[in-house]
């Protein structure tokens, strides 16, 4: 059987008050993110924030391309397209 691999294309928003799933931006989605842009903690952050909201292990989360920009995509395991659409839409109308 083959692990679901999922991508999201993500416009992030370095230095926020507080880290959350904000909407759509285009056809990618919009985070904040507390940590500052720089040294990889922004991206730490992303992974992390994602982590949560889509309640998938952190290592199965990967930032595949713009590490060192604020579009960026990451690529998920064990997770379909929809599950994550689902989960990242409820996080953004909760506030979360």
């Amino acid at each position: 059987m083959t692990e679901s691999r999922t991508s999201l294309s993500l416009r992030v928003i370095p230095g926020a008050k507080r880290a959350r799933i904000v909407g759509r931006y285009g056809r990618a989605w919009k985070i904040r993110v507390t940590a500052a842009a720089e040294a990889g903690r922004a991206n730490d952050a992303v992974l992390d924030l994602l982590s949560r909201t889509l309640e998938v292990p952190r290592g199965q989360i990967e930032v595949t391309a713009g590490k060192g920009s604020r579009d960026k995509v990451v690529v998920l395991a064990g997770l379909s397209g929809e599950s994550a659409e689902a989960r990242l839409q409820a996080a953004a109308e909760d506030g979360r």
